[in-house]
Parts: C-alpha cells; structure tokens; sequence
C-alpha cells in the first residue's frame, strides 16, 4: 500500500509484476525434439526417394545386363550349358575372324552411305522450313511420318521398290537405258539399298531438330547480314552453320551411334538370309553378327565379346565427340 501511493507520488508507474513460470501447457518443444529431426530427414531424404526409381530401373535393366554381359565374354558359353573360363580368347577370336571385320567394315560403310546424305538433306529441309511458306505447320508434320512408320512395314515396301524382278528402281533404270542392277546379291547395291531406307527414315526427324536449333539463332545477325549485303546462301553458311554447330555434331554423334547399331533394316531386307547379311554377308552389320552368334550358333561368349567390342566402338565416337566439343569451345573463347 505504500510502495503504491509512494509510486503515484513521484508521478511514474508501478514496476510490473515479475511474470510467472510457464505451466506444463505453455512449454515450448525444444529445437532439437523429435518433430525437427524427422523434419531434416525428409528435407535431406526427400529428393533421393523421387530419383531413386530410375536408379533401381536402371541398375536392374542397364547395369546388370551390361556387367553380365561383360562376365559372359570372359567365358565360353552355349545354349543351356554351363560356363567355362576362357579369359580374353572370345577377343582374340574376334581379332582373326574374316566375318568380324567383314561386319565391322559393313557397319562402316552403311553408317557413312546413310548418315552422310541423310544430314545433309536435314540441314536442307530445316533451312527451308525455317522461312515463311505456305502450310509450313503441314509440311512440319508430314517430314516426321516416315519416322513413325514401322520399321518393318518401311523395309518389306523398300525391299519391293528394290526387287530385281520386277521393282519399280529397275523399271526406272530400265528407261533410261540401263541394264538391271541387283539389288539383293551385290555388296554395294545392297548397302546402297539399306542406306536409302535408313536416311527415308531418319531424315525428317533431324530436319526438326535442326529447325528448332534455327530458330533460336537471334533475328539481329540475318539482319545485321541483310544489311551487309549478304545473300540468304551467305546468311545459311555464315550465321546459321557456325549458330548451330554444337547441334550439328550432337545429330552426328547420335547417327554415328544408331548405324553401329543397325538391325532391323538389314535384317527384314535380306529375307530368309537377313540375319547372315545376304548370302555372302555382303550388307552384315555388327547387331546382325552378334545375333547369329548368339541365337542361331549358340555361342553365348562370343556373343558377349561382340557387344561389349560395339560399347567401347560407342565409348570411342563419344570421346572423339567430347574432344572436338572442347576444342570447339576453346576456340570460340580464344
């Protein structure tokens, strides 16, 4: 009662009672209690769990095969038999095997025949897609039709078009006054062939990876191009190629890729003898070898060598991809 009136005397305010201890209800959760610590695990564990079925997919259908694959080439092994260590023989093997080299020189030769014309037509089209014409979305569309037609339904209609018989290729020649040409038999008719069905394919589907390329390329160099004088060919050599470059060597490596894999076309064109590559494995591919090998001899290991000789050939296209893309960059940053 003192200490109050004493207070309003002086003219200041009563001091404020000390507050009171928090009961139980009133306790806040320590900082480190076990709702925070479930809380950094599911920050930290969180994005692991969302990626970890590509992991487990890819280990189970990528990883494994590849490894496995691997341990067969080190063995001899046949169909429903057991494995025998034989080391690097299946490699050795391959290094004196006529039709290895014959497939792996055939997988060369069809690789460049195709890949070649086939981008280059590409480069063609999207240059001449990239300009404003007449029902361009329609023209867009139709390019990638041969892209999704069958590969097998493609090859049997190619595979008539080329018939010595009576294919319509021969007709057309037969016109012009030359003499039939085997198609099927010869070595460079029949890889000519292939090529053709694989560049009728591919092409469109290049063609608007490289449009789509273009039309990143800024508006401001063509018009800083048109205004030097330089033609619209000037302008395509000297604004568009040097622009989409890095896209250039991406669809030669990716093409590279898929002719050391070619299968499917060679195999339906040659019929009953497609898996041998013609009767004189004059169109045998390194995919088509590694199958006979495999499924039709039974010899699991060599097999096993063949696939593993086509990832380091890949390993290699890729290392050669990466030094030019290096020296690319250097080269633009010098």
């Amino acid at each position: 009662m003192a200490t109050s009136v004493r207070a309003g005397r002086d003219g200041s305010p009563p001091p404020a009672a000390p507050p009171s201890s928090p009961g139980p209800r009133g306790r806040r959760a320590a900082p480190g209690g076990r709702r925070s610590t479930l809380y950094r695990w599911d920050l930290k564990a969180t994005p692991y769990v969302f990626v970890a079925p590509f992991f487990l997919t890819f280990a189970a259908f990528g990883l494994f095969p590849l490894i496995y694959t691997g341990w067969l080439s080190l063995h001899r092994v046949e169909l429903g038999g057991e494995a025998s260590w034989k080391g690097l023989e299946n490699y050795s093997a391959l290094a004196t095997s006529e039709f290895f080299w014959n497939a792996l020189l055939n997988t060369f030769t069809i690789g460049v025949i195709s890949t070649v014309p086939q981008l280059l037509m590409a480069l063609g089209l999207a240059h001449l897609l990239n300009y404003k014409l007449r029902a361009r979305g329609f023209f867009r569309v139709a390019i990638l039709a041969p892209y999704a037609t069958s590969i097998a339904a493609a090859t049997l209609v190619f595979a008539q078009l080329f018939n010595t018989d009576y294919g319509m290729i021969n007709s057309l020649l037969g016109w012009f006054g030359f003499d039939p040409v085997n198609w099927e038999s010869s070595k460079w008719p029949a890889q000519i062939a292939i090529s053709v069905i694989v560049t009728w394919r591919w092409t469109g589907y290049n063609a608007l990876i490289y449009l789509a390329a273009m039309q990143a390329v800024p508006q401001d160099l063509y018009e800083a191009a048109s205004l030097d004088g330089a033609s619209r060919w000037r302008q395509f050599l000297s604004v568009t190629i040097p622009s989409i470059r890095p896209t250039i060597l991406f669809t030669i490596i990716v093409s590279t890729i898929g002719a050391t894999q070619l299968f499917g076309e060679p195999m339906l064109y040659g019929g009953s003898v497609g898996i041998s590559g013609g009767s004189g494995n004059q169109f045998q591919t390194l995919s088509l070898l590694m199958y006979e090998k495999g499924w039709v001899t039974g010899a699991l290991g060599q097999a096993s060598a063949i696939a593993w000789v086509m990832l380091l050939l890949l390993l290699l296209i890729g290392g050669v991809q990466a030094l030019v893309s290096r020296h690319h960059r250097k080269k633009l940053g010098g």
